[in-house]
């Protein structure tokens, strides 16, 4: 069975999960629970039905192929494959409001639509749902031990992501960041999340303490090179493609890794001075000091850099899934996942 097929497989049966845990209770609360299928990709702007845009599910689809590889069954880790999804997309939402960012998967984004207030509601029900969604868990056969286990991952996982979010806004006062304090916030920011998701997976399936640790390891390590591979398509990804502007990590100047390197650069002084003028300065930066950036990035080989890092990332996530001699047709499908997710477009 391709790839292709079983991720379509996956997203639908993911999708049909989240729909039935994110149901609006009463008809009361229906433009509630709107915005938050809203966000989710169901419905738009007037809460009317559309074919779905919503985010690509990486999480939970780890989730459920660790699982499987594992020999657990999917069933049983659906409603945790769902709470990380949905404390991914709390995640967004309060992103989207911390960044004054408009714009989330081609769309408006919901505080844009609704206001600062209710968007910040919005995340926190998406918080919440996702909590409840693990004592679905209950309902097919899994153990009280495993419960707790699966709850313990994912309840570290949400404090690691927002010490990293600390972090991350943190930097944005601060040019003097350099590689290592970088690697430690996206570590902490979207690692955390996605070794949550490998690491519960293999909570549902297995007992053996050292398998259940590798797959996280796989998970943090993949989830470096995700947001490493986020950051070049920052800044030298195709606007079609993205959703974004072009450039719009260097317009926010945020500091993610291409900057924090060419910051860094002893043998390089004026180019990484320069930089640090254009980012020390305290109006937006307009096309001509974008275009001096990229310049900037280019002459001291950021992007490709930030690319052998990815794929550094990338092979440890590798080690790691292959120490856990896993002999399942999962394994392959959680090996190409991997590597889609370091050079994609989007």
């Amino acid at each position: 069975m391709s790839l292709d097929h079983v991720t379509a497989e996956l997203v639908h049966q993911i999708d049909a999960e989240l729909r039935e845990i994110v149901r609006s209770p009463h008809h009361s609360l229906a433009s509630y629970y709107g915005m938050l299928q809203y966000h989710l990709g169901w419905v738009d702007e007037h809460l009317r039905p559309i074919e779905t845009v919503g985010g690509k599910r990486l999480r939970p689809m780890l989730c459920l192929l660790t699982c499987q590889a594992l020999g657990g069954t999917l069933m049983q880790a659906l409603p945790a494959a769902c709470a990380i999804e949905l404390i991914h997309n709390f995640s967004l939402v309060h992103d989207d409001i911390q960044d004054g960012s408009q714009i989330r998967r081609g769309r408006r984004a919901v505080w844009d639509i609704w206001g600062m207030d209710q968007g910040i509601n919005v995340g926190d029900g998406l918080f919440a749902i996702a909590h409840l969604a693990l004592h679905r868990m209950s309902d097919r056969g899994v153990s009280s031990n495993k419960q707790l286990a699966a709850s313990r991952a994912l309840e570290k996982a949400c404090l690691a992501l927002c010490e990293g979010q600390f972090f991350d806004m943190a930097f944005e006062a601060h040019l003097d960041v350099d590689q290592d304090r970088y690697l430690w916030m996206i570590r902490c920011k979207t690692g955390a999340l996605i070794a949550a998701a490998t690491e519960v997976g293999a909570i549902l399936a297995t007992d053996d303490a050292r398998t259940i640790q590798l797959c996280r390891l796989f998970g943090e390590h993949l989830g470096v090179a995700f947001q490493i591979q986020d950051d070049i398509l920052g800044i030298w990804g195709d606007e079609q493609l993205t959703g974004k502007s072009a450039a719009s990590d260097i317009k926010d100047r945020k500091k993610t890794l291409p900057v924090v390197y060419a910051l860094n650069q002893p043998h390089k002084r004026q180019a990484a001075s320069k930089l640090s003028d254009l980012y020390a300065r305290t109006t937006t930066l307009d096309e001509a000091a974008i275009q001096i950036a990229l310049e900037i990035l280019d002459s001291v080989g950021a992007r490709q850099h930030a690319e052998e890092m990815a794929l550094r990332y990338l092979e440890m996530a590798m080690r790691d899934l292959e120490e856990t001699a896993i002999e399942h047709a999962a394994q392959a499908n959680l090996r190409e996942i991997a590597s889609s997710l370091v050079g994609r477009q989007t």
